[in-house]
């Protein structure tokens, strides 16, 4: 059993283990959203499947697991070399350097408006590097096995998947709070208000405060991962179900189910659609 695979707990994980906790959210959000439309924004598309119209390809390192984006470039952890790779959004060329150590398993990946922040699930800690140069301005201790990473505007929020619980630092990478979520969380992600956390073990999600206050948990479905917002709803890719819950992000209650390919994971909003990474089905599912 190689490295990646043996730090991962056997109890609930199965298959989902020899992703060495996954590949990583779709973290691209569209430049600019819906300016006016004569749609109904709560109306739900028709679930199509699409086929992969690749454009290019650009070689990163090795284990590509999250992605950012920063306004001007891509950021991707490299979880195998414990790296992160910087790629022009514009041609995905490589300006001078743009490989950059980080720690050990990396696998989310946040910006700040300045900065890109990596999680560590291999050494516990969060990266924090300079986006106009890649320079490291910090190395800071989070919780065990952090995966997921969110920006609220002001700090970090960062889901420890070994130790159940969230932490938040902020700009300098001080601590402000560990609080308790529910077992592995996974994704998190900010909804202009507060924080959801998607709790693998629990198949549920967790919302809270910006000040660590518990609001609700909500179920959804087997083996929740990654979340997204798309400026009234959170939406949450369940690994095990093969599909995604749609809350509304104002009371938690749920809005909908739909079934998506198999081993749903990455989840992301365009401003018009939401897109869900299918691991098992090999495949990008819009609706």
């Amino acid at each position: 059993m190689d490295k990646q695979t043996s730090i991962l707990p056997k109890s609930r994980l199965g298959r989902f283990a020899s992703l060495v906790l996954l590949s990583g959210a779709l973290g691209l959000m569209a430049a600019s959203g819906v300016v006016s439309s004569t749609r109904n924004p709560l109306q739900i598309a028709i679930l199509h499947w699409y086929g992969a119209n690749q454009t290019a390809s650009f070689g990163v390192g090795n284990g590509p697991e999250g992605v950012a984006f920063d306004g001007a470039s891509l950021w991707v952890s490299n979880r195998s070399d414990g790296s992160v790779t910087k790629l022009r959004a514009s041609d995905g060329a490589c300006a001078g350097t743009c490989t950059f150590a980080v720690g050990s398993l990396p696998i989310g990946v946040a910006f700040d408006g300045a900065n890109i922040w990596v999680a560590n699930f291999g050494g516990n800690n969060v990266t924090k590097l300079k986006a106009s140069d890649g320079s490291t301005l910090g190395t800071f201790a989070v919780g065990t096995q952090p995966v997921g990473v969110a920006f609220d505007g002001a700090n970090i929020w960062v889901a420890n998947f070994g130790s159940n619980n969230v932490t938040k630092l902020n700009e300098s990478g001080t601590i402000l709070g560990t609080f308790a979520v529910g077992i592995q969380p996974i994704g998190v992600t900010f909804d202009g208000a507060n924080i959801w956390v998607a709790n693998f073990g629990n198949d549920n999600v967790t919302e809270l405060k910006l000040s660590g206050t518990t609001l609700g948990t909500f179920a959804v479905g087997t083996g929740p991962t990654f979340l997204a917002f798309d400026g009234a709803n959170i939406w949450v890719a369940n690994f095990g179900s093969s599909n995604v819950t749609k809350l509304k992000a104002s009371n938690g209650s749920t809005l909908g189910t739909f079934a998506v390919g198999s081993a749903p994971n990455g989840v992301a909003f365009d401003g018009a659609n939401i897109w869900v990474a299918n691991f098992d089905s090999h495949s990008v599912s819009k609706l």
